[in-house]
């Protein structure tokens, strides 16, 4: 494999932001046991590179939704590390104010026009948002991030019709990590059954590649944002895999949910090692980079966390704000 100057750039940035949002997630799971973040947390740990990758090719203006795992979503877009630790303890000064939590982070700064833990209900909203930017002229694209769990949801199908009837500037996201909770693809959807094929049958095209090898990752990415900027929608399928347990900071492989060879196989293909692994073929001093990156994140942590610890919770106005009757 040959690179140029300009994919092997592109791989240490994408190699930068991974070790930088790994570190982040395991501080976050170190010590969630503290009791301090007031929230459930669904880690990203394993399932960094698709985030990163798709983020490398969007604007500040460029819109994303997510899901109930959304912080490496929240975190490639450009989101506030500060202001997502303030909301997992429950801080006004909070992305979400202090009242969402892990699975509702939003942050229009830059972006990011929020998560939810109900499985598939962004989508119908992100294909408001790009509706919304083809009528109004905009440059902007849509990214909703879902699972693929969430193409098991009838609002899935029904998306996708109308971003094919509409060629509205969407990208569905999907990262197949295999599982729903505790179960597997294989007693959810038939064997035969294709994601990809799902949305081709409805006109739309297509990109798939591992969400563990930074060249694909970056060149399906890059490929699919071009595509959609002329208001054609499309689907993007990369596989990856969660190291943690479905809810929570801890390993939960007592279970035995997971075969031993499928967490081996996924272990040794690492998106962070596989990364480490490419670049010191072009004689990057991979480890260095690695060891900066995770020094001034720790650092910056440090700090967050001291703040937050001595922050504010929302009032008993500002919480009922939002109350309808």
């Amino acid at each position: 494999m040959s690179l140029n100057k300009t994919n092997i750039n592109q791989i240490s940035r994408f190699f930068g932001e991974i070790v930088r949002i790994r570190t982040i997630e395991q501080n976050i799971a170190e010590r969630y046991k503290l009791q301090e973040m007031k929230c459930p947390i669904h880690l990203s740990i394993g399932q960094e590179g698709p985030a990163v990758g798709i983020s490398m090719f969007l604007s500040q203006n460029d819109k994303m939704l997510s899901t109930h795992r959304s912080h490496a979503h929240y975190l490639a877009k450009g989101g506030n590390l500060e202001r997502m630790i303030y909301e997992f303890h429950g801080a006004q000064e909070g992305c979400s104010s202090g009242m969402g939590g892990s699975m509702h982070l939003i942050d229009k700064d830059c972006g990011f026009e929020g998560a939810t833990a109900i499985v598939g209900n962004t989508i119908p909203i992100a294909s408001g948002i790009a509706l919304s930017q083809k009528l109004s002229n905009q440059d902007n694209i849509t990214v909703v991030c879902l699972g693929e769990g969430a193409t098991e949801e009838g609002v899935f199908y029904e998306t996708l019709n109308l971003a094919s009837l509409k060629k509205i500037p969407i990208i569905f996201f999907v990262e197949n990590n295999r599982y729903s909770v505790y179960s597997p693809l294989n007693v959810r959807q038939p064997n035969e059954r294709s994601i990809t094929g799902i949305a081709e049958a409805h006109g739309i095209r297509t990109f798939a590649g591992d969400g563990n090898k930074a060249e694909e990752v970056i060149d399906v990415c890059k490929l699919a944002t071009e595509h959609v900027r002329k208001y054609q929608p499309c689907l993007i399928e990369l596989s990856t895999y969660r190291c943690l347990e479905h809810c929570g900071p801890n390993n939960d492989d007592h279970l035995h949910y997971r075969p031993k060879e499928e967490l081996a196989y996924w272990s040794k293909n690492d998106v962070i090692q596989n990364t480490k692994l490419l670049l010191k073929q072009y004689g990057l001093e991979v480890e260095k980079l690695e060891k900066k990156v995770k020094e001034e994140t720790t650092n910056k942590l440090k700090d967050a966390f001291a703040l937050a610890r001595h922050s504010s919770l929302p009032s008993l106005e500002r919480s009922s704000s939002y109350e309808y009757a």
